[in-house]
């Protein structure tokens, strides 16, 4: 029916967004580690999303995007 998307990378401070994407209609379509959320929301703070909440996950972002990358599931080299 879906086939999953190899080119998406969600990352959210706050962890229910992606749990819905996890347990709902569309959770085939994106793999596990293709999801990333923090442990609490930022509230529509863009200086606490950007400066504390957001400096927590930018680690695991950035190394998810080079495992990507690594893979070739990005950007497929010819």
């Amino acid at each position: 029916m879906f086939t999953t998307c190899n080119c998406v990378l969600l990352s959210v401070t706050a962890p229910p967004y992606l749990d819905e994407i996890r347990t709902g209609t569309y959770h085939a379509l994106f793999h596990p580690e293709q999801l990333i959320s923090g442990k609490e929301d930022a509230a529509n703070n863009y200086a606490r999303g950007h400066y504390t909440i957001g400096k927590e996950i930018i680690d695991t972002v950035l190394s998810r995007i080079r495992k990507m990358v690594r893979k070739k599931t990005v950007f497929p080299l010819k």
